[in-house]
């Protein structure tokens, strides 16, 4: 028997998300351990073309959160706060396992099948199948952007490791 939509997305991100808080709660140590401005790592790019740090985690946290509304066919929240601070993104954090936490499981009964609609009225506009969605999609570009915070840190010198990254599970 396959896993429901529930188990493969929710729990999937609720771990990764309380990993990325917990590295982000290193981070801060780091920085202030050995006087780095944490702007410096808030806004550390590995190139130049890529988002920071901060967009990153905003991004993970958005994905965690519009890919389990549109599957439970709840509206996709709107974070009001910044992400300006390593507050601000544990505020960010903790707001996304909130809402994906308060989310009825029984909502997600055959979202597997449920047409997703992105970007709707847009030239880009695509239309997936809810498994589509979840597995080649959502929690792909998900795991991309929390790799790549994780990544950002550990390049930086924050003492992080495949323990951190994974979380408890």
């Amino acid at each position: 028997m396959s896993p429901s939509m529930h188990a493969a997305s929710v729990p999937v991100f609720q771990q990764m998300l309380t990993a990325l808080s917990g590295v982000l709660t290193k981070a801060e140590t780091h920085a202030a351990d050995r006087k780095i401005e944490p702007a410096a790592l808030l806004q550390s790019r590995l190139f130049p073309d890529m988002f920071p740090l901060a967009r990153q985690v905003q991004i993970a946290c958005d994905f965690a959160a519009s890919v389990s509304a549109r599957l439970a066919g709840a509206e996709v929240p709107a974070y009001e706060g910044g992400d300006a601070t390593f507050a601000n993104l544990q505020q960010r954090i903790a707001a996304t396992l909130a809402f994906i936490g308060g989310l009825d499981a029984a909502k997600f009964e055959g979202s597997d099948a449920r047409e997703v609609v992105l970007r709707p009225g847009t030239p880009k506009e695509r239309r997936i199948g809810g498994q589509a969605y979840l597995m080649a999609y959502g929690l792909p570009q998900f795991f991309f952007h929390v790799t790549t915070a994780y990544g950002l840190l550990r390049h930086n010198g924050v003492e992080v490791g495949k323990k951190d990254y994974m979380g408890a599970y």
